[in-house]
């Protein structure tokens, strides 16, 4: 006849026991094991504690021999099952995935490259999120080729990072054609088991182009819409902040390379106010303009989604969520240094180079 182990534990075994036994956060599993030991513990025998927890006898008597031979790491985990060992190692298929592409296509799928391996598309998904590596997925880049690249990436970040006195820094840029779209059916709202819809096809009512200028102080939005973006907007647009800024302040303008900003009438009328001060990000640099964070929100919250059967009312959704911002702004910490920004660029043209020289041998 089989007894029972006898369990004796430390003060220490028994409060972490305790604590496993009881808490709201570990597996279900692990405080039913720990239950298990503190009654063994107890000296109840396999059968009043299956008893007491509702579980099963054999439970009981496994997890408190475990215990005993191998105290609490022996019960956080179950043993190491049986079955079929894999027909293909983890570095394999990383291998083919990283290092090569099926015939007629871009990327592997967990179908194809099980396919090649020889294994389970769920073996071939497990070692790709083991790794973490998403082949269905591509991301967009463009390194700055502006031989004054570290020059202005300096002015600009110490902008951010030390702002002059008396001074506000105004990220300033355009969203360009802006458009009001229609769908041609109403979507189904939202419920339980089912995303809102939308048709896929829409009609075009027009387009605006949004002005904005993002205060890196406190995240204020000096905005407007016009029909054009052309050099005459972008006066206006300079003018109006002009009219919506202190008069004591100097103004240092944050903006990209667009040829409206550099056209001899803007540079003619910025002559004239001398306390406005323009800062060029490099070319092919746009994320240096924090403006931009400012148009994906409001891309994402008000206008991808959005319904709009008329210029003027598309206008009015734009003017509605600036107002509804600068009730409550919010500025867009940078904490980017300009050496680590440079460092990244370098490597990255770095290896640009080396995957150019390789096509060309």
């Amino acid at each position: 006849m089989r007894i029972a182990p006898t369990l004796t534990l430390s003060p220490d075994e028994e409060k972490t026991l305790t604590q496993l036994a009881r808490s709201n956060t570990t597996s279900v599993r692990l405080a039913r094991r720990a239950q298990i030991v503190l009654l063994a513990w107890a000296e109840l025998d396999n059968m009043a504690i299956a008893d007491q927890l509702g579980v099963g006898r054999i439970q009981v008597g496994r997890w408190r021999e475990r215990y005993a031979q191998g105290g609490l790491a022996a019960i956080e985990r179950d043993l190491p099952r049986g079955g079929r060992k894999p027909q293909a190692d983890s570095a394999q298929i990383v291998r083919l995935t990283t290092q090569t592409t099926p015939k007629a296509a871009t990327h592997w799928s967990t179908r194809t490259l099980a396919k090649e391996v020889g294994v389970s598309a769920s073996t071939i998904m497990r070692v790709w999120r083991t790794h973490g590596l998403k082949p269905h997925r591509i991301e967009s880049f463009k390194v700055s080729r502006d031989p004054a690249f570290v020059e202005k990436l300096e002015d600009i970040v110490g902008l951010y990072l030390s702002p002059p006195e008396h001074a506000l820094v105004l990220c300033c840029d355009e969203k360009s054609q802006v458009q009001a779209l229609d769908r041609t059916q109403p979507g189904l709202p939202l419920k339980k088991g089912r995303a809102a819809t939308m048709t896929h096809d829409y009609k075009r009512h027009g387009t605006t182009t949004l002005f904005a200028a993002l205060s890196a102080a406190d995240g204020q939005v000096i905005a407007c819409c016009q029909k054009r973006h052309r050099h005459i907007e972008w006066l206006d647009f300079l003018k109006q902040i002009n009219r919506e800024t202190p008069k004591d302040k100097a103004l240092h303008l944050v903006c990209d390379n667009y040829a409206t900003h550099k056209h001899p009438k803007v540079k003619q009328w910025l002559e004239k106010h001398p306390r406005f001060h323009v800062h060029f990000t490099p070319t092919s640099a746009s994320w240096l303009n924090m403006v931009e964070r400012f148009f994906r929100d409001i891309t994402a919250q008000r206008l991808r989604r959005g319904v709009f059967t008329s210029v003027p009312e598309l206008t009015a959704a734009i003017q509605e969520y600036v107002a509804h911002h600068n009730e409550n702004p919010k500025p867009f910490i940078w904490t980017a240094k300009a050496n680590g920004i440079l460092q990244k660029v370098v490597r990255a043209n770095s290896r640009l180079s080396s995957k150019q020289n390789d096509a060309l041998h």
